[in-house]
């Protein structure tokens, strides 16, 4: 069976995120806490605004997602307009 060139993408992506996340680990000696892929968690929150308000395409020149869009993916969201619209639903009012 043969793979699509967006599964191996998502490969390297998991290899460098857990590559950055081990190497957080033994710089800092804390752990980074799991992606939250649904509900109204304050770090989903924090993610999605942060996400929401970043420049930058979805698509590469050569049609493939960025780094951008496979965090966004990871973490529940479809797109940026997802990610504000979530934010803008569920941010504490101070």
């Amino acid at each position: 069976m043969r793979r699509s060139p967006f599964y191996i993408k998502e490969e390297a992506y998991e290899r460098s995120n857990k590559k950055m996340r081990s190497e957080y680990t033994s710089e800092t000696g804390k752990k980074l806490g799991k992606r939250l892929t649904s509900g109204k968690n304050k770090r989903r929150v924090s993610f999605a605004c942060r996400f929401a308000g970043m420049k930058g395409a979805m698509k590469n020149a050569k049609g493939e997602p960025t780094r951008k869009a496979m965090a966004l993916k990871k973490w529940g969201f479809g797109s940026v307009e997802a990610a504000r619209n979530f934010c803008q639903k569920n941010k504490s009012k101070k």
